[in-house]
């Protein structure tokens, strides 16, 4: 049963029809222009989605296919939205945000979104870090087996902890000096995992992709072992199409 609009993206440019794509409740996913702008949508056979991995993969899916069909310029919409009709889209979304609307779309012309996330193993940098700093290692070795008052148990602890966050600013640095030159925008967010370190998208024009593909593997090699580096070259640019409230 149809129980309204369910929205994925908003293009500047109508998709062509003979593109098939399969969308939440395997609906084909059609095209509509409203005042200007084009929206890909399906029929939503239900009032609210549940974010599950299928449907989230699902609504991620619509959107990549149609990049890689050449159409690289979208504002990707958040998963479940679900719409009566395209009155409502006209009256809630285009007329007070038109002038923003135009206005992504003009600053994510000829550019893409990728995104970096760094992990490391903490213990494995913690013991690496102590067998490199020998007056650090000895300090703490001296303090094993004695009864420490707070004062010094807290004073050990910052000084780990700071030399922890200095070796973790050495590896940010490496990737912030190697890849800023090819971003137009940088937005960092917080890691989201203990092991993560540093958690980044890069907004870049489509032809440097390869190039800076070859800058994080050349990286990626540089430190070996000690990173795992999670690269995403082809995303929908959520973090660049945000409309300011």
């Amino acid at each position: 049963m149809n129980t309204g609009l369910y929205l994925y993206g908003i293009f500047p440019d109508p998709i062509p029809e003979n593109i098939e794509l399969q969308g939440l409740d395997k609906q084909p996913v059609h095209n509509q222009v409203v005042d200007g702008f084009s929206f890909l949508y399906s029929d939503a056979c239900q009032e609210k989605y549940l974010a599950s991995r299928r449907n989230l993969l699902t609504h991620e899916k619509v959107l990549e296919q149609a990049m890689h069909e050449g159409f690289h310029v979208l504002l990707p919409l958040r998963f479940g939205l679900v719409v009566k009709d395209w009155e409502t889209i006209q009256k809630q979304l285009i007329e007070p945000y038109k002038e923003q609307l135009n206005e992504l779309f003009q600053k994510l012309a000829g550019q893409r979104e990728v995104s970096i996330k760094i992990l490391w193993d903490s213990k494995s940098e913690l013991q690496a870090m102590m067998e490199s700093n020998h007056d650090l290692k000895q300090q703490r070795d001296n303090m094993e087996g004695k009864n420490l008052n707070m004062e010094e148990i807290i004073q050990i602890g910052q000084l780990i902890e700071s030399n922890l966050a200095a070796r973790k600013q050495t590896v940010i640095q490496e990737f912030f000096n190697n890849l800023h030159p090819l971003a137009k925008e940088i937005v960092e967010s917080d890691p989201m995992t203990e092991e993560m370190i540093y958690n980044a998208a890069f907004l870049i024009p489509w032809e440097t992709e390869s190039v800076f593909s070859e800058r994080v593997e050349a990286i990626d090699r540089k430190f070996g072992d000690r990173l795992r580096i999670r690269y995403n070259n082809f995303t929908a640019p959520y973090t660049f199409a945000q409309l300011a409230s």
